[in-house]
């Protein structure tokens, strides 16, 4: 398997698992703090309100039309492309007592009226504020649902002691994801959600393989500490975390440059989801599993006495 790090050493990675400990609880303070005061930047997806989809003849102005609807008493409109530079999409907070085709036919005409070329609608969707609630309830559930489901399948493939490690490793991902969206006030929406429950999925598939080493190395090892297999088994994958993180990264960094500001929540939350979930998987799955005392004996499966396996054999 080709390696980019290639390294008889073992890194010594528990040696910072104390301060790595701390800087992860003062990062999940902060984050907890901050969703505590501030809460998060809900998106329309979620509090509701209007979506018009209008075309233009020629290629659009994002900074005239912004221009245009701030004039028009519109100061809160979210206006983007939408699949292409003559498609734009506007969304528009609820306006309490006015009607979803209301607010789009005052767009219309005020977009017309500003001499930005020939504007013709092209969809015009209302979203209350109980669809809104219901999908953030959704949301939450999806999330713990996804939490449980893996803590059972994690408890039946590894010891629990490494099972407990790598729950708390995504709590701790998400927690500090949305810390950062809550603290920064970045709009929340629907992609940002499907990207917390990828971000989910990457930090386990990335501490599965750390453990399947882990646990693969205590059954070979007879010598080494707890913590010395441990370092091992994270210099052994770490030339397959860099492969798939550096991969991954590079490939979220152009969405986050030039895909536009449709995915741009989705891509900020992955990026940081994963930076979080790399680090994770060494200094709070695995180190929390040392804690918890984890050993060799653990790792050895149980030997079941089959019945008369004890008496002699009848000839």
């Amino acid at each position: 398997m080709f390696e980019i790090i290639k390294t008889k050493r073992t890194l010594n990675f528990m040696k910072f698992a104390k301060p790595a400990t701390l800087l992860s609880l003062i990062l999940v303070v902060i984050s907890i703090g901050s969703l505590t005061v501030n809460w998060l930047n809900w998106g329309l997806d979620f509090t509701g309100g209007t979506l018009i989809e209008v075309g233009f003849e020629q290629p659009a102005n994002l900074v005239e039309v912004r221009s245009t609807l701030e004039a028009a008493e519109f100061p809160d409109a979210v206006v983007q492309h939408f699949g292409s530079s003559h498609d734009v999409m506007i969304r528009l907070a609820p306006r309490d007592g006015v009607k979803g085709q209301v607010i789009g036919n005052q767009v219309l005409d005020s977009l017309r009226a500003a001499d930005l070329g020939d504007v013709s609608m092209r969809r015009l969707e209302f979203v209350g504020p109980n669809v809104g609630d219901e999908l953030a309830e959704n949301g939450g559930l999806a999330i713990i649902i996804a939490l449980i489901c893996i803590m059972i399948y994690v408890s039946m493939r590894f010891e629990w002691r490494l099972a407990m490690g790598s729950v708390l490793a995504l709590a701790h991902d998400i927690i500090i994801t949305l810390g950062v969206f809550s603290l920064f006030q970045i709009e929340f929406d629907l992609t940002v959600l499907a990207a917390l429950l990828a971000v989910v999925g990457y930090s386990l598939n990335d501490t599965i393989v750390v453990f399947d080493r882990i646990r693969e190395n205590f059954r070979r090892i007879t010598t080494d500490t707890p913590e010395q297999i441990v370092d091992k088994s994270l210099t052994q994958t770490l030339s397959r975390t860099i492969i798939t993180s550096g991969t991954t990264i590079f490939t979220l960094i152009s969405l986050f440059l030039v895909g536009g500001e449709l995915i741009h929540g989705f891509a900020t939350a992955l990026l940081i989801g994963i930076f979080v979930g790399t680090y994770s998987s060494i200094y709070v799955a695995s180190a929390l599993a040392i804690r918890l005392g984890i050993c060799r004996e653990h790792m050895i499966p149980e030997v079941i006495e089959k019945e008369g396996a004890d008496q002699e054999a009848i000839m």
